[in-house]
């Protein structure tokens, strides 16, 4: 199965096992390797951030942001808590991942290697200047490109591994979808097209959007892990493209990205009350 229909099959598959509850009980001690993994890994710094994405919402729906004041920032703490999306994804995992990639995925990612590792994308992920760390991966790759191009395919083969590409695209879409929709549902906004209209939308603007992607993860990428040898990169991406890494990965973007639509709905749900409806 190609890497974005396995992503597809997750998402459908942590949306149902999240909105019609679990067949039974999670077992204690297996909730608490999933949460162990999921500190190790940096995961919660991943879902915080989200929460930074949340900036963008407003403008998806052509609205000003600055138009509701202290009342958006109330609003982002709140329903784009770490912890309630934290619970999310280990509700989830626990049911869904496998104890073999599990304890493979937390091996490594415990190794020294692994935790330098979590801990540079954690201060990338982190990074509130997001317009100086654009502009210093875009000029760190522009000179890797001049004078070491092997080390630019070693990060397109990471980026390829970690499938960034294809689940980045496949999360916007979604995300986008469901934000619309449920801000239409709320009465915030007024849709002049009808969903498959809009995904067709999205679908004809795919190229130009996988073109902004790949370049935007691989200067992301440069920047990240400026401080990685060559081979350290290599073993990294080798690590990735093992196939029970593959399944982590696959799981967690999906999770990811259904905890991001299923808080992006519900401030769609929790927008009807601070705005006024408009046409989009």
């Amino acid at each position: 199965m190609r890497a974005l229909e396995r992503i597809c099959h997750l998402v459908i598959m942590a949306a149902i096992v999240w909105t019609t509850g679990f067949t039974g009980p999670a077992n204690a001690a297996e909730r608490e390797r999933v949460d162990a993994f999921l500190e190790v890994t940096g995961f919660g710094v991943a879902l915080e951030s989200i929460r930074l994405s949340a900036d963008s919402a407003p403008e998806m729906l052509g609205i000003d942001a600055d138009a509701f004041g202290s009342e958006w920032s109330r609003l982002v703490r709140e329903v784009f808590d770490t912890d309630v999306m934290l619970q999310m994804g280990s509700d989830i995992l626990t049911q869904t991942l496998s104890d073999d990639a599990l304890e493979h995925a937390a091996g490594f990612y415990a190794s020294d290697l692994g935790q330098r590792l979590v801990a540079a994308e954690n201060a990338s992920h982190m990074n509130d200047d997001s317009v100086a760390k654009a502009e210093d991966g875009s000029a760190i790759l522009e000179g890797l490109q001049r004078v070491n191009p092997d080390r630019v395919a070693l990060l397109q083969q990471l980026n390829a591994a970690s499938d960034v590409e294809d689940s980045s695209i496949r999360a916007i879409q979604e995300v986008q979808i469901r934000f619309l929709m449920a801000a239409a549902g709320a009465g915030v906004i007024r849709l002049q097209m009808e969903e498959p209209d809009l995904r067709e939308v999205l679908r004809s603007q795919e190229a130009e959007m996988r073109a902004s992607i790949q370049q935007n993860t691989l200067e992301t990428s440069a920047y990240t892990y400026q401080a990685f040898s060559d081979e350290e990169v290599l073993a990294y991406a080798q690590a990735l493209e093992h196939p029970k890494m593959q399944e982590v990965y696959a799981l967690m973007n999906a999770v990811q990205y259904e905890i991001m639509a299923n808080r992006f709905e519900a401030v769609a749900a929790r927008l009807a009350g601070m705005q006024p409806s408009q046409d989009l």
